[in-house]
């Protein structure tokens, strides 16, 4: 596909009150460093260091990385923007990159790098454990029982759908007819088609996932992974995890481990989807990476060569969720009916979005869904996560 991009449009900031960027670094931020602080018994060090990360969100500058910071991590940072931005306010400088290095903060404020007592510890645990182990769970993965009645094709979509919608609704929804009518009518683009060809290719076949969150929104994606498996619609999987705690609830190895668990630990056909993918990483047909650009505050157009290597080399690389897809097409105020084939025409190789919508910025679409989705009166459509995508670039 030819190297080509769509017209240059302004990035989105943060620095419009009232605007939902502004909001995430006014509001959403501070509660993220209360829910923290109130989740572990942090000594007066680090309670003093969170407060003073939500004064400098509020009413600071970006600051240098603290002198004790990793010499490669200093580095990164420096490429990735760090020095051109320090002593500028966190609203004038770019929302996606923004958020980003809130966390990296927030991981300084409560000694994830530092030698101690809460080096390596995920700030976000408690909340991710208490998601993976809501009872609601037991429900959704006892719901997979019913998938073996169904045909081949509606096999297929419920667990596409399951990934595409996380914990937005539990599998059985899903698997009702209601549930997937609505499902599919709250869908603003649907390739489901397109991304099923490309798994229907002859020979070795390889996919690559970008996942998003962990507990009950990982789970899905492994599930739908572990049946593409079964199916033979892939040969090899590679999983791209975070390679350290971001965005509250991105998944780590660590989260990839829990949710196995649970998943082996589960009656009937969850429990058969979850050793399957057991056996499958011990035997080298699915592998785990995590890739420090995984945590950059950057677009994909950016990705180090190592990192595009290995999606040229995917039969298909699906990025899952809301800031993947914000960094696959540039967290830009893009025209929603700009092409996504033009937006992402860097990418190496041939990539699939499945996203929920919760943030501003939108490609692909028909003038028609647009007019419709502007004229339904819900002015949150972009960011409320009451709809949702499934983007394709052959």
């Amino acid at each position: 596909m030819p190297d080509t991009a769509p017209e240059p449009a302004p990035v989105i900031l943060g620095d419009e009150p009232g605007s939902f960027p502004h909001g995430v670094l006014a509001d959403r931020h501070p509660a993220v460093v209360r829910q923290v602080r109130d989740a572990f018994p942090f000594g007066p060090g680090r309670l003093g260091a969170l407060d003073a990360l939500v004064v400098s969100c509020a009413d600071g500058v970006v600051e240098p990385l603290p002198a004790e910071a990793d010499a490669r991590d200093r580095e990164r940072w420096a490429r990735w923007g760090l020095d051109a931005y320090v002593g500028r306010s966190w609203y004038e400088v770019p929302w996606l990159w923004a958020e980003s290095h809130f966390y990296r903060r927030l991981l300084d404020a409560v000694g994830y790098f530092a030698p101690g007592t809460w080096q390596g510890v995920d700030p976000f645990r408690p909340a991710k454990l208490a998601e993976l182990d809501d009872p609601a769970t037991d429900g959704e993965l006892a719901a997979l029982d019913g998938l073996a009645g169904l045909p081949a094709d509606e096999r297929d979509r419920a667990l596409l759908h399951g990934s595409l919608w996380g914990n937005r609704a539990d599998l059985g929804f899903r698997l009702s007819e209601g549930g997937t009518g609505e499902q599919v009518d709250a869908l603003v683009c649907d390739d489901a088609d397109a991304l099923w060809s490309l798994l229907d290719v002859p020979g070795p076949r390889t996919l690559c996932l970008v996942a998003d969150n962990a507990g009950r929104e990982l789970v899905p994606d492994l599930l739908l992974v572990s049946h593409l498996l079964a199916e033979g619609r892939v040969d090899r999987a590679v999983l791209h995890l975070k390679p350290h705690p971001y965005y509250v609830s991105d998944a780590t190895p660590a989260d990839l481990l829990d949710a196995l668990r649970r998943l082996t630990a589960a009656d009937g056909t969850a429990g058969a989807y979850g050793r399957r993918l057991w056996t499958a990483l011990r035997e080298g047909r699915v592998t785990v990476r995590a890739h420090p650009f995984s945590c950059a505050p950057l677009p994909y157009a950016d990705m180090p060569d190592d990192l595009r290597a290995e999606f040229a080399a995917a039969t298909v690389t699906v990025l899952k969720g809301d800031l993947n897809y914000r960094r696959l097409v540039g967290d830009q105020w893009w025209p929603p009916t700009t092409p996504f084939a033009d937006a992402t025409a860097y990418f190496p190789g041939p990539v699939a979005a499945l996203r929920t919508l919760k943030s501003d910025v939108i490609t692909g679409l028909s003038g028609t869904t647009v007019a419709a989705l502007e004229a339904g009166g819900d002015e949150r459509w972009r960011t409320g996560g009451t709809h949702a995508l499934i983007q394709v670039r052959t």
